[in-house]
């Protein structure tokens, strides 16, 4: 827990992610002699290790949300869990743990294994800055992407909004079943944008055990994360084949149905007549309508109906 707990206490918020490069390529170049590096303009890490026809490929996003620590940050690392805490605040502090779980969980894979690939985005969490003008051609030799930026223990995600992300062969492959994930439908990350950008092998999310993000109370399950790496090389371990898959965009599919019946004709109409609100926004013109909403599916159907706003526009038809 050693690494997980440095990268934890590294401060690296959207746009000023130097500190974590700077500690990421020492590591790196410390610990992986052997791999090969390049940072590019924006940031973003891209890793080779070993010479094969096709490499797993994992990644992660290196920025978090939280503005500030202070200087008396400190990760507690306890039996079970990891959170942070200021003693002179008395009061939790927001670890980054997402992604910085799926920083650790690439960098844990990058050094077990002989021929891998490895991806860290700058600014995801400010809308996928990194992964939107990163080199496509680093994933050409993938044989699949696996993205751990899910919270939770159990999500095994294959959809995103309307966004297919991988084949039914690469989904059996995995055997996700076996490490206690579902197939669910995730939000934005960096894989939907790779997806949207043309990247035609097969992408997942995975749950990597931590909780509450985007807040101060943010912890992580140590055990949920120790799932999440066994799942991950496994899935290194046994998919050896390319999973080809090229974007497709679904509508209406099985995974959302639920979310259609609650929220999805308010949240549509809404964006449709004021295309500029924010999911703040949204969420404040929905508190006195539907005061039980669940935010987590409201965010999703959020961007679902950005989405199909944006496709439909594309294909020329009218609301």
């Amino acid at each position: 827990m050693e690494l997980l707990k440095r990268l934890y206490s590294i401060h690296s918020h959207s746009g000023r992610e130097k500190k974590m490069i700077r500690f990421i390529v020492y590591w790196i170049k410390t610990n992986v002699k052997e791999a090969r590096i390049k940072v590019d303009t924006m940031g973003n890490i891209f890793v080779t290790k070993g010479n094969a026809e096709t490499y797993p490929c994992v990644v992660a996003h290196i920025d978090e949300v939280h503005s500030k620590k202070p200087k008396d940050f400190k990760v507690i690392e306890t039996s079970e869990i990891l959170f942070g805490w200021s003693s002179g605040a008395k009061d939790f502090i927001g670890i980054g743990a997402d992604d910085k779980s799926g920083v650790w969980l690439s960098l844990v894979s990058l050094k077990k294994y002989n021929n891998i690939k490895v991806a860290l985005f700058v600014s995801e969490e400010v809308g996928c800055i990194g992964s939107s003008k990163c080199d496509l051609s680093f994933f050409t030799d993938c044989r699949y992407i696996l993205q751990c930026d899910r919270r939770g223990s159990d999500d095994f995600i294959t959809h995103i909004g309307g966004t297919e992300l991988c084949s039914k062969e690469f989904i059996a492959a995995t055997g996700f079943e076996n490490y206690g994930y579902h197939q669910e439908m995730g939000m934005m990350t960096d894989v939907l944008t790779l997806k949207e950008r043309g990247l035609e092998v097969s992408c997942c999310n995975i749950s990597c055990g931590y909780y509450e993000p985007h807040t101060s109370r943010e912890f992580t399950v140590k055990s949920d994360l120790l799932n999440c790496l066994h799942f991950v090389e496994h899935i290194i371990d046994t998919c050896n084949e390319v999973y080809p898959h090229k974007y497709q965009y679904t509508w209406n599919t099985g995974f959302y149905d639920d979310l259609y019946d609650f929220y999805y004709d308010d949240v549509y109409t809404l964006l449709t007549n004021h295309p500029d609100l924010s999911f703040d926004e949204i969420c404040g013109a929905f508190k006195d309508y539907y005061p039980q909403a669940n935010l987590q599916e409201l965010e999703m159907t959020y961007e679902m109906a950005k989405q199909d706003i944006e496709y439909w526009k594309s294909k020329d038809y009218e609301n």
